[in-house]
C-alpha cells in the first residue's frame, strides 16, 4: 500500500507521497512513488503513483523512455500541448499496460495489477492543474469543490485535510497540513511508511520551488509528530466529562 497527496492552492501545487511497498509483514522495501519532470520556464509536471508496483513502474519506465528523446518518441509528457492532454497520455498508458497483462494469461490476477495516478502541473501560460487518473485510464480534475486527491491509504489521512485545508493557506502551512495527514496515516497503518518526498510547485515558476526526502530522523516532521499527539490529549481532556448520572440533563435534554 501506499499514500499521496496532490493539493492545489491559489499560489500552486503540493505533493507528498510515502515511499513504503510490501507484500506482506515481512516483506517490505522501499521505492520512490513520486517522479518530476520540467522544461526550463515552459512546464513542469509531477506523478505520483499507487498500486501494484510493477504497473506502475511499467508506466513510468515508458514515460522516461518518450522524454529522453520527445522529438522521435511521441506522445511525451515534454511535448503535450495541455495538462488535460499530458493526463490522457499517461492514463491511455496505465490501461494499456493493465490491458495488456490481462490479455497475457493474468486475468486471474487482475485486481493485483491495478494502480492509480495523481498527475500535477503546469504549462506555460496556463492554470496549474491536478489529475487523479483511475485504472482503467479515464480520470478527474480537482477543483474549488474538490481542491485535493489522495490515492493509496486514504482513510485515516482524510479527516485531517477535510478540516485544515484552506485555499489560500500558505505552501509552509500545507506541507504542515500533510505532515500531520501523514503522521496520522503511519500512525494507523504500517503499510504506509517513511520516507516522504515532497514537491511543492509555485505557480508561473518551472522549476521545483522545494523538493526534499523527509526522513524518520528529520527533526521537524518528529516535532510535528509529537506535538499533534499532545495536542489531540489535550483537546481531549478539555472536553465535556461523562457522567452514568441524568446522562439526558448533561446533555441539555429533559
Amino acid at each position: 500500500m501506499t499514500y499521496c497527496v496532490g493539493m492545489v492552492l491559489d499560489k500552486g501545487l503540493v505533493m507528498m507521497s510515502d515511499t513504503r511497498t510490501n507484500s506482506g509483514v515481512d516483506n517490505i522495501s522501499v521505492f520512490r512513488k513520486m517522479f518530476h519532470w520540467s522544461v526550463p520556464g515552459e512546464r513542469q509536471i509531477t506523478i505520483m503513483t499507487a498500486g501494484n508496483l510493477a504497473t506502475t513502474q511499467a508506466v513510468i519506465s515508458q514515460l522516461e523512455e518518450r522524454n529522453k528523446a520527445p522529438s522521435d518518441r511521441r506522445p511525451s509528457v515534454l511535448e503535450a500541448p495541455t495538462m488535460f492532454q499530458v493526463a490522457t497520455l499517461v492514463g491511455n498508458l496505465l490501461r494499456n499496460v493493465i490491458e495488456g497483462r490481462q490479455e497475457g494469461g493474468m486475468k486471474s490476477e487482475g485486481p493485483r495489477f491495478t494502480a492509480s495516478i495523481i498527475v500535477a502541473g503546469q504549462i506555460k501560460d496556463m492554470e496549474p492543474r491536478l489529475f487523479m487518473i483511475y485504472p482503467e485510464g479515464n480520470f478527474i480534475e480537482a477543483s474549488f469543490d474538490t481542491p485535493f486527491f489522495q490515492i493509496g491509504e486514504t482513510k485515516y489521512g482524510r479527516p485531517i485535510l477535510l478540516r485544515g485545508y484552506d485555499r489560500t493557506m500558505s505552501f509552509e502551512d500545507a506541507v504542515k497540513l500533510m505532515m500531520v495527514s501523514f503522521d496520522s496515516t503511519v500512525a494507523a497503518n504500517l503499510s504506509v511508511g517513511l520516507p516522504f518526498d515532497l514537491m511543492v510547485m509555485e505557480r508561473d515558476r518551472f522549476e521545483p520551488l522545494h523538493q526534499r526526502r523527509i526522513l524518520a530522523s528529520d527533526p521537524y516532521f518528529k516535532s510535528i509528530s509529537s506535538s499533534w499527539s499532545e495536542a489531540l490529549r489535550q483537546a481531549f481532556h478539555s472536553l465535556p466529562d461523562y457522567t452514568f448520572d441524568n446522562p439526558a440533563e448533561q446533555a441539555g435534554g429533559n
